[in-house]
Order: structure tokens, then C-alpha cells, then sequence
């Protein structure tokens, strides 16, 4: 029987060298010279920090251009407030991977509400459907990715 998996999940590798781009475009211009402008990777978290408010937003559109160059959609990032010190700013980018209870909830709605002959189970940060033909499995991955934006999916395992 036929199956593929719902996933939610953040390339790191691509994220790493995003990161370190933009790090390096950053350290190299001249608007930013003199400034400690610098983008942290801790795991799930990134952590933008610089002088002043002005200069963590820009730090932050450079991070967003290398991300799209490298196909990281930004609907999985999401930015905290910009922290203001007395001479230094800081912002924490949480990265969501995996799909939550609530998300899980709205794909299998979603394909439950397509009638489409498929059966979806949630898996932990995952949701499995199965079906008995391929093509209502491919009408599945259509349907989602047209109308699920809040985060982005990929589909995984796909199995005949």
C-alpha cells in the first residue's frame, strides 16, 4: 500500500552556510565597519546581535537573502523582538522544525476534509497517509502544499 510522510523540517547543512555567508558579507561592507554585527547558530535558535537597532534589522535582511538564495523558506523562522541595550541590540530567531499537535491536527483535517481516499495518522512530529492509489496520494501533496502556508512541509518515504 502506498505512503509518503508530512515532515517540517530546516536543511542545517543549508542553514550553516547561509549563516556563515552572511556573516561574511556582514564583516566585509562598509556600512558595517567598526560595528560588532555578528549572526550566532545555537541549535534551533539563531541570535543577531550589533550596536544598534538600525543595524540588527539590517543584519537580519542580509541573513533573509542568503537564506532564499539558498531555498530555506523564511515561514519557518520566527523572530523575536530586537532586545535594546545601552549600547548593544540583540534579536533571537527561533527555527521551527517538526510539525506540532495543533499542526498535525489542521493537515489530517485537511485531508480528512478532501475526500480523497486516503487514511492519515499522526506519527510524533510527523503525519503518514497511506492510500490504496498512488495518484490520490500525489492529489494529497498538491492539495497541501496549495493551500498549507504557515509553515513549510516536505513530503518524505514516499513508498508503493
Amino acid at each position: 500500500m502506498p505512503s509518503f510522510d508530512v515532515v517540517s523540517e530546516v536543511d542545517s547543512h543549508e542553514l550553516r552556510n547561509a549563516v556563515d555567508q552572511a556573516n561574511k558579507e556582514v564583516a566585509n561592507r562598509f556600512d558595517f565597519k567598526g560595528s560588532d554585527s555578528k549572526i550566532e547558530l545555537n541549535g534551533t535558535d539563531m541570535k543577531v546581535s550589533s550596536d544598534s537597532k538600525f543595524r540588527v534589522e539590517q543584519v537580519c535582511s542580509v541573513l533573509h537573502q542568503k537564506l532564499a538564495k539558498r531555498g530555506i523558506d523564511m515561514s519557518c523562522l520566527d523572530a523575536g523582538d530586537v532586545d535594546e541595550a545601552v549600547k548593544t541590540a540583540k534579536q533571537v530567531i527561533k527555527i521551527r522544525e517538526g510539525l506540532d499537535k495543533e499542526m498535525a491536527k489542521k493537515v489530517v483535517k485537511l485531508i480528512k476534509d478532501s475526500k480523497l481516499k486516503v487514511q492519515a495518522a499522526i506519527q510524533g512530529e510527523q503525519v503518514r497517509v497511506t492510500g490504496k492509489k498512488r495518484d490520490d496520494l500525489q492529489g494529497v501533496m498538491a492539495m497541501l502544499k496549495k493551500s498549507f502556508t504557515e509553515q513549510p512541509l516536505q513530503f518524505n518515504n514516499f513508498r508503493d
